[in-house]
């Protein structure tokens, strides 16, 4: 089970909602915990665990060879990045612009764009018993998001079987890495806040669930706050609210000082209960339309 947790976003408590459930889980079950957002990760704040792997993260990038270069153009024709450009005699990598695509390198005439590797970031694996945290972090200066995403989802992938429950910690928001994000979730849940900013993002992050066809589910964080038109909206849509945290002085307390909240807060541990019981069931259907 890949469960993605979002938002559409940030500040909602994405992060304190995948930490505790994570953690929650792994009290029962082998669980793995990994922080999506490469460019400001934060989930190894909540986390004490012990370091058992770490690698350098590249991505490939063309690099130009003048000597059987005809200038044909076919490398910017096909890059739909603008990361490759004929400029006269010349053709002009723009390596930061790059998504590693290799469209332009596999469809050069002359085999004259071939790819070479870039350091863009790093990955680390933390164990502490039945949890496993995996952390990847980009490089100071690197752009793009969505490569490291897609090779710490496949690390994970490799590293750990399909019936293991894998919780992912995505980026806020609705663009290119949350897509990357939940590509291949089997269930998101959606944090939001019951206020006028969290409705409207709520309902971008809806629109984007929807359009990549995903089930999902609403967690409201801070219930109490802000006004009642985020359960409304919910309710005119369909959608679950499958469970509420408080607004309590106390969660924000021991937030602020790295603790996880379920262990002493009553409300965060029904909350992550609810969700566990969810994914289960959510297991159980997946592996029945299998069979």
């Amino acid at each position: 089970m890949n469960i993605a947790i979002a938002s559409g976003k940030g500040g909602t408590g994405k992060t304190t909602l995948s930490t505790n459930l994570a953690s929650y889980i792994a009290q029962q079950d082998s669980c793995v915990l990994t922080d999506l957002d490469v460019e400001e990760p934060n989930s190894g704040l909540f986390i004490d665990a012990q370091l058992i792997h770490e690698h350098i993260t590249y991505k490939m990038i063309p690099s130009w060879d003048s000597t059987a270069c005809t200038l044909c153009g076919k490398c910017q024709e096909v890059c739909n990045f603008n990361a490759v450009l004929k400029m006269g005699s010349q053709v002009m990598v723009f390596p930061e612009l790059c998504h590693g695509c290799y469209a332009c390198s596999d469809l050069c005439p002359t085999s004259s764009l071939p790819m070479s590797p870039k350091e863009m970031g790093e990955l680390k694996m933390y164990q502490s018993g039945h949890l496993h945290f995996v952390e990847s972090r980009l490089g100071i200066g690197e752009e793009q998001a969505v490569p490291l995403i897609k090779q710490t989802i496949r690390f994970v992938s490799d590293q750990f079987a399909d019936e293991v429950i894998k919780i992912y910690d995505c980026p806020p928001g609705t663009s290119c890495p949350v897509i990357e994000s939940i590509r291949d979730a089997d269930l998101v849940i959606l944090v939001t806040e019951p206020t006028p900013f969290g409705l409207h993002d709520l309902k971008l992050a809806v629109e984007t669930v929807r359009t990549l066809g995903k089930p999902f589910a609403v967690v409201i964080n801070r219930e109490g706050i802000g006004d009642s038109k985020v359960r409304e909206y919910c309710e005119s849509e369909g959608i679950k609210i499958a469970a509420t945290i408080e607004n309590s002085r106390v969660i924000a307390q021991t937030y602020a000082k790295g603790e996880l909240l379920y262990p002493t807060i009553g409300s965060v541990r029904t909350a992550v209960d609810t969700l566990y019981q969810m994914i289960l069931h959510a297991a159980e259907t997946k592996k029945e339309q299998r069979q």
